[in-house]
């Protein structure tokens, strides 16, 4: 599932959040069908291979580079962490850990924690039938609750565990001065939440892309 990775203060999370949700609606299709299902309740225990699937389908689209993107220009343009300076080349390496970031919260949480923990991080949609607010908070209380494999509610121990993991990694390439505790917390938090604020995308691409329709557009 894609993060607000990089980040360094909540605030920011909110500001960079209608940057994914736009590009999110724009070019995600194949990234929201990878990522979600309709149905609630759809039945069968997730698999191992189901998981390597789900981690490569929702990682490997443009959303990444996009997200990427969009956090290592917003660390740029506030020079926040991680702390590569400024100028092109820093700018270059924020992508970089953005993109790496990006990866391995995935990577961690969707494959290798969810396979240890037997627990489905793909988002289901609750749907048009419910309210707005409540779709919103649905979609925001998956980073903390998710799914066993065979369709029980659990703690998303696998998002806590997975993007800790991530973070600690960035710690191999982040500079030194990004590297401490307090940095480190923060981005773990952020990173960790930024999985609810990405289920948004999900949740309300079908609807936005009904009013595209509706409007011919």
């Amino acid at each position: 599932m894609q993060t607000l990775c990089g980040l360094t203060h909540p605030i920011r999370v909110k500001y960079l959040l209608s940057l994914a949700i736009g590009a999110a609606f724009l070019f995600l299709p194949i990234r929201s069908d990878a990522q979600t299902t309709q149905d609630p309740a759809a039945s069968g225990p997730v698999t191992v291979a189901q998981k390597w699937q789900f981690f490569v389908q929702e990682t490997f689209t443009p959303f990444t580079i996009i997200a990427s993107a969009a956090t290592g220009g917003e660390s740029q343009a506030t020079n926040a962490d991680p702390k590569y300076g400024v100028g092109s080349i820093a700018l270059v390496k924020r992508f970089g850990a953005a993109t790496v970031d990006n990866v391995t919260q995935n990577f961690f949480s969707d494959f290798v924690m969810a396979s240890v923990l037997h627990e489905d991080n793909k988002y289901r949609r609750r749907g048009e039938q419910h309210g707005f607010w409540s779709r919103v908070g649905y979609a925001l209380s998956r980073a903390v609750v998710t799914r066993t494999d065979t369709g029980a509610s659990t703690v998303n121990w696998s998002n806590f565990a997975g993007t800790a993991l991530s973070v600690g990694l960035s710690n191999a390439y982040y500079p030194t001065r990004s590297r401490n505790l307090n940095a480190t917390a923060i981005n773990w938090g952020t990173s960790a939440a930024g999985v609810g604020f990405g289920n948004l995308a999900p949740e309300f691409l079908p609807d936005f892309k009904r009013w595209l329709k509706r409007h011919h557009l």
